[in-house]
């Protein structure tokens, strides 16, 4: 699945934050945004994640040359991990075991998928803990988890490591490098750290003016 923004145009109370961006992600590759703090990098995430509408433009997601239907069947293809996620008051397991209860899916098939997604986070030794005692850095975690539980085809990573500890940092970072590695899942990031993102990214991007650039080798 591929995803192509054309010509996006986003205004808050009269003030121009995206100004006619257009971009083409390809799939299965890492892409790290950078830009300034009201750049407007969390805005384009939001709208290319369908959970808010630009005031001119188009998102389109193809498969092939096929554009798939704005439904919930392509909401459940792709996923925004925010930079503070909100955890239900249970377990770490039952957390990351939600997005697949409310698909319907076997509990022998929730076991062993949550047991897989905990291990490539490091939380398998916290599956028992209550979720709202986790640290920041490792709550981070849990929201990647969750994401990644449903397989999804693009993951949207708004900010992963912001206000979290060095070594959680240095864990997502490691999760972020295994998916690039594994080359399954379209991951589309925003961060301010520039030599985080040199390390991440198959292909670094800059939000300047209200649009997005491929961003200067230096």
């Amino acid at each position: 699945m591929k995803l192509s923004v054309s010509h996006i145009m986003k205004a808050y109370q009269g003030r121009p934050i995206l100004k006619d961006c257009s971009f083409c992600f390809d799939r299965n590759i890492t892409y790290v945004l950078m830009g300034s703090n009201g750049s407007g990098k969390s805005t384009f995430l939001r709208i290319c994640t369908l959970l808010e509408s630009p005031d001119s433009g188009e998102i389109v997601y193809t498969v092939g040359d096929t554009p798939i239907h704005q439904d919930m069947g392509l909401r459940r293809r792709i996923t925004l991990v925010l930079p503070r996620i909100g955890v239900f008051n249970t377990t770490v397991l039952k957390n990351v075991a939600y997005g697949l209860k409310i698909r319907g899916a076997h509990h022998a098939d929730i076991e062993q998928k949550v047991a897989r997604v905990l291990a490539f986070v490091g939380l398998e030794h916290k599956k028992k803990q209550h979720a709202l005692t986790l640290s920041s850095g490792e709550t981070q975690r849990l929201g990647i988890a969750r994401a990644l539980i449903i397989e999804p085809e693009i993951l949207f990573l708004d900010e992963p490591t912001a206000s979290v500890d060095p070594e959680n940092t240095e864990i997502i970072e490691s999760i972020v490098h295994a998916m690039r590695k594994e080359g399954r899942t379209t991951v589309i990031m925003t961060t301010h750290d520039r030599e985080q993102a040199e390390r991440l990214a198959d292909s670094l991007l800059v939000m300047k003016h209200g649009k997005i650039e491929n961003m200067p080798s230096t």
